[in-house]
């Protein structure tokens, strides 16, 4: 239906004759409408109505209503008769004869003088006009809101009369108001009218454009950008002063809900704006607002009208911005502008317009439908065409519901009153949807009681994980939930336990519980048992609890332990205890083997196995265990969650690509490195030992028994050690003493090389970082080595002085110098003493000047001994930090362990997964250049991608590694040594350990390029390099260089040779 823009003006002597025609007997005189006296007018208005109702549109041609109508509003002479006009249309709506006047109100030329009358010069039509309009409006069938649309926006933008503009502006609120599902789809063009129109120069005309900006806007359903519309229309008002500010409130924003055409329309005339601002901040958080948004776009068909506003502008900013980093950010939002709206060249300027379905073939389909049931209506019939035009409107909408299309009946009953009107109805919807080309998702029907089935959206931090993604659960059945580091498995489990999955069943209906990767700290004083029957979740009477944790191992002394003198192995077993006797319906597993044993993983087997009426969603990066345990996988991938039947090598076959999910092959494109160690003082070779221990015995003071006994070993750079053993063995005992966070108090001694430096990571990754969480990976790296070292050093046991240690070394303060006694103050710095090294004293109460040297071994004997380490350590980690503490570095460190510098410098570590919270603490425990790796329980939380990822780093790594692990597959790709941990003792295999320096080649320092250099904005600078001049080369410089100081010209002294 073509838009409407203006009426065509009779003739006055046609109007006089259409008007004053003496009408046939028993026919409405139609002149009766049109007359001065308003009663009258009213009157004959009522009775025409009642005709329209029992006739149709058959009343309307016998009198000729439309003409007669057109023409009154265009009489010039007669106001009376506009008004009337008006008037007449008015209470044919009102009372309820709208369907009759729907078909024809456009075509026929009533809406556009109409329009036109909008300013008239007699207020009293005006208001007769706009009226007839909004109450035509708030009655039609809201399908028609893009029929009515384009004549209204048209005169807002280029009316000449500002009346036909305010005019135009009312009705188009009471458009928002009546048919706000279709004018929401239609706000792609209303907002850049509305934009314009609030800068007329007619006060009245900015005033109403506003108010109906505030009311259109009022339509974008979008959750996530509802509270800042306000901002978004003051920056439309006011782009100069608002604009940065509006999108550094937006760059802060999570989004989660589905970004549809209204959201695109309001927020593309800000972005476009920012694209053009000149902080290079300000266009980089344009960058990411646009990329995440993009995301939650549902089609191409969506986005493709914005990405010509868009695309051009993110192309320039990636050509001139000086960013490297800022560059990137732009460089991914336009890939993903790119893959969205499918456009893979150019920069969607000159994109053809979305193919949309047209009336034409609807109707032809609509007749195909009646010549089936024998009825041929006319296609050209006002009524069909009418009614095609909505349908068109529902078929671009995607729109197919049964009580929309029967909405279409009435106008079909004025074509052919046979077949019933609903019937055809309902036969067009159907063949209208299998004609569409919109992809249909199969249904899940396997039989079985469904305990969840519902559609939600999520996000973490400032991360989209899921958009309306399908959640169903059947009872009975092991979920095994797959997907990447960072896709939000364990995110999503923590939001069903909370209860933020919409539509997820409550606790009153379903038990759920999760399986805590670690039992709180506050708890770890409190007995096993005490902290199981306290819980008030638990439906069990002490009896059975007891009998529970004796089921999982738990004997009556563990029993009665404290949960803080628990191995993590054995903590992960008391969770999954309380698990059993909540009695859960679903129960949510996340990592429940990390910790665990081989015996207690076959344990875990059996027992999730048993489970007849209890469902699990299980998360694990052990496929083994994954896949004899899972009957489904639910494969998070892409925002969307999808389910496949069968364990997980069922699903590998299905999703060749997710075959990482099942063997440790590094891929091609995801790598981890970590830096080489620098050299050592007198290590010549990779087997000279660096660490040592000797009959090294430890107890825990709250346990009765001893913990580790004789134990005796050595570490060097070419160690690749396994320590393994039973879930409380002493693995991770073994370790804290061998890194200083504990010292032997059962004899024996532990040394280590001065200038040694270990990366640790703990058992429960998390603990280097869960005071931190609100800052940054940056800012958290900036705080942890600001001084130059490790400020997690400070914290350990063999920086902590002791009252005996402390009195031993007030004994030894004393030094006589030329007969002078004196007392030492604080040890400053050290050099290099033959095979050892002296150390700078400063004396209480005297100068810097009256520092001097002592020996190592002195100071040692003096009571010194964690002093001289203090420094050692400190020497260290200087000589390891050969890169700059600033931004670029970092991100380049951590882009060494698969983190994107997005998350390093822009995001809280609060926000991110556990798969990327423990990349931070290999990437922080490895940035002092460490010479021996030690890395306790590494698999428990990286995905397979990431662990083969590290096997292969640690691999090709220059120094020794050192892992804890219950993952026999991991220690057996890297490790050659093991260290058996049993009941205290230490049984070591595999190890070359040797005496001074060994036989192995030796260690030559590589002649290193020089470091590339950057620029401000850390762009590479290209350094050309001198040619290096031989002697022949130097002496025919110097003479070419004194004959032209000869010759008077000017030399400089310092030029290079």
């Amino acid at each position: 239906m073509p838009a409407v823009t203006a009426a065509s003006t009779p003739a006055p002597t046609a109007l006089k004759a259409a008007m004053h025609t003496t009408p046939v007997e028993g026919q409405f005189d139609v002149s009766a409408l049109f007359v001065a006296d308003k009663a009258t007018r009213e009157a004959a208005a009522k009775a025409f109505t009642a005709l329209a109702q029992k006739d149709g549109p058959g009343a309307m041609e016998s009198i000729a209503f439309t003409d007669a109508v057109v023409k009154a509003l265009a009489d010039k002479k007669s106001p009376a008769a506009r008004e009337g006009a008006a008037d007449a249309v008015r209470l044919l709506v009102v009372d309820g004869a709208i369907k009759v006047l729907e078909p024809v109100f456009i075509d026929s030329g009533i809406y556009a003088a109409l329009l036109e009358a909008f300013a008239d010069k007699m207020p009293a039509v005006r208001t007769a006009a706009i009226e007839a309009v909004k109450e035509y409006v708030s009655a039609m069938n809201p399908w028609a809101a893009g029929l009515i649309l384009p004549a209204l926006l048209h005169e807002i933008k280029t009316a000449g009369k500002w009346q036909l503009k305010t005019g135009s502006l009312t009705v188009l609120n009471q458009l928002v108001k009546s048919a706000p599902v279709q004018t929401a789809r239609l706000m792609p063009e209303i907002v850049p009218v509305l934009a314009e129109a609030i800068w007329d120069t007619k006060a009245d005309v900015k005033k109403a454009a506003r108010d109906s900006l505030t009311k259109a806007t009022a339509l974008v359903s979008n959750k996530d950008i509802e509270r800042f519309i306000p901002a978004l229309i003051k920056a439309l008002i006011n782009p100069v002063e608002e604009v940065p500010g509006t999108i550094a409130l937006l760059s802060a924003t999570t989004f989660v809900s589905e970004v549809d055409s209204a959201t695109l329309s309001l927020m593309v005339p800000l972005l476009s704006r920012g694209l053009n601002e000149k902080l290079t901040a300000t266009k980089r958080k344009v960058a990411v607002i646009i990329d995440n948004m993009a995301k939650l776009v549902d089609s191409a068909v969506t986005v493709r009208p914005f990405i010509p506003k868009l695309l051009p502008g993110l192309i320039k900013v990636e050509t001139t911005i000086g960013d490297p980093e800022a560059r990137g950010v732009v460089g991914k939002a336009i890939a993903t502008l790119r893959q969205v709206g499918e456009v893979p060249h150019g920069d969607g300027s000159e994109l053809p317009p979305h193919k949309a379905v047209e009336s034409g073939p609807l109707a032809h389909s609509l007749i195909a439908i009646y010549k089936k049931f024998g009825a041929a209506p006319s296609v050209a019939h006002a009524a069909i065409i009418y009614a095609s035009h909505l349908a068109a409107g529902l078929v671009n909408a995607k729109n197919f519901d049964v009580p929309e299309w029967d909405t279409l009946a009435p106008y079909l009953a004025f074509a052919a009153s046979t077949p019933e009107p609903v019937t055809i109805a309902r036969e067009w919807v159907v063949r209208s949807a299998a004609e569409d080309d919109e992809e249909e998702v199969a249904e899940d029907e396997e039989e079985g009681e469904d305990l969840c089935n519902c559609q939600f959206s999520l996000a973490y931090g400032a991360k989209i994980l899921l958009n309306t993604a399908t959640l169903r659960l059947k009872r009975g059945h092991r979920y095994g939930l797959c997907g990447k580091n960072g896709t939000g498995k364990s995110t999503l489990m923590r939001a069903i336990t909370n209860g933020q999955v919409e539509g997820f069943p409550s606790p009153d209906e379903v038990r759920t519980f999760y399986v805590e990767h670690d039992i709180d700290g506050s708890e770890e004083d409190t007995s096993v048992l005490q902290f199981i029957v306290t819980d008030k979740r638990i439906q069990a009477t002490k009896e059975e609890t007891i009998e529970a944790l004796a089921a999982v191992g738990f004997n009556d002394e563990r029993q009665s332990q404290a949960i803080g003198s628990l191995s993590g192995g054995w903590k992960m077993k008391l969770a999954l205890a309380r698990a059993m006797l909540f009695k859960a319906d679903i129960l949510l597993l996340d990592e429940p083997t990390n910790h665990l044993d081989v015996v207690n993983v076959a344990w875990l087997e059996n027992y999730l196995t048993s489970l007849t009426t209890c469902t699990s969603i299980i998360v694990s990066h052990d496929s083994g265990f994954l896949n004899n345990t899972i009957t489904d996988v639910l494969h998070l991938n892409r925002f969307k969650l999808r389910r496949y039947r069968g364990n997980l090598e069922k699903f590998v076959q299905a999703v060749p690509e997710a075959k990482s999910y099942y063997s440790l092959e590094a891929l091609e494109d995801y790598r981890f490195k970590l830096p080489d160690p620098p050299l050592l003082d007198g290590v010549k070779t990779k087997e000279k030992s660096l660490l040592k221990m000797r009959k090294v015995g430890f107890q825990y003071p709250t346990q009765a028994v001893q913990q580790l006994y004789d134990i005796t070993l050595q570490v060097s750079l070419s160690s690749r050690v396994a320590v393994l053993g039973p879930n409380g063995s002493g693995k991770s005992t073994l370790v804290k003493l061998l890194i200083g966070d504990m010292e032997p108090n059962k004899g024996g001694e532990i040394w280590k090389h001065p200038n040694l430096v270990i990366g640790y990571v703990a058992q429960h990754a998390f603990h280097h970082i869960d005071n931190h969480l609100d800052k940054t990976p940056l800012e958290y790296m900036l705080w942890r080595y600001q001084t130059g070292e490790d400020l997690e050093e400070l914290g350990k046991a063999t920086r902590q002085i002791s009252e005996e240690e402390a009195k031993k070394m007030k004994d030894g303060a004393l030094v006589v110098v030329e007969g002078q006694k004196r007392l030492i103050d604080e040890i400053i710095t050290r050099k290099k003493l033959k095979q050892s090294y002296e150390y700078e004293v400063s004396f209480k109460g005297l100068s810097s000047s009256e520092n001097i040297w002592l020996p190592r071994d002195d100071l040692i004997k003096r009571g010194f001994e964690k002093k001289v380490i203090e420094v050692d350590t400190r020497e260290a980690q200087r000589a390891g930090l050969l890169r700059p503490l600033v931004r670029r570095e970092i991100e380049k460190h951590f882009a060494d362990f698969g983190l994107e510098p997005e998350f390093v410098t822009h995001n809280t570590m609060r926000g991110l997964s556990g798969g990327q919270k423990v990349k931070i603490v290999l990437g922080a425990a490895t940035w002092r250049r460490p010479h021996i790796i030690c890395l306790d329980e590494p698999t428990n939380y990286l995905d397979r991608e990431s662990l083969a990822a590290l096997i292969e780093a640690l691999k090709v790594f220059e120094g020794g590694v050192l892992i804890i692990t219950h993952n026999r597959e991991f220690s057996e790709s890297i490790c050659k040594e093991v260290w058996a941990m049993r009941d205290g003792h230490l049984e070591a295999s595999g190890h070359n350990w040797v005496e001074g320096q060994g036989s192995g080649p030796r260690i030559d320092q590589k002649g290193g390029e020089d470091d590339d250099q950057y620029d401000a904005m850390g762009n590479k600078i290209d350094v050309k390099k001198q040619k290096k001049l031989s002697a022949a080369e130097q002496r025919k410089a110097k003479k070419e260089r004194m004959a032209r100081k000869k010759r008077g010209e000017d030399v400089d002294d310092d030029e290079d040779l």
